[in-house]
């Protein structure tokens, strides 16, 4: 098995770990209730989609 020549600096493995992040989904405020929703999702809250009632809310 290889085995590396020099080891992996703090600097050099921070550098390659930018990239492992959490994301935070695109929230956008629903037009008909005001409640956050996800973007381009039936509101939880309200259950409409584009202006119009998709499932109906309990």
């Amino acid at each position: 098995m290889a085995v590396p020549f020099r080891r992996t600096s703090k600097t050099r493995k921070r550098l390659r770990r930018t990239h492992f992040k959490l994301q935070v989904p695109g929230m956008v405020e629903c037009p008909d209730c005001g409640e956050m929703k996800i973007s381009h999702r039936v509101c939880k809250n309200c259950g409409s989609y584009k202006g119009k009632e998709v499932k109906s809310s309990n």
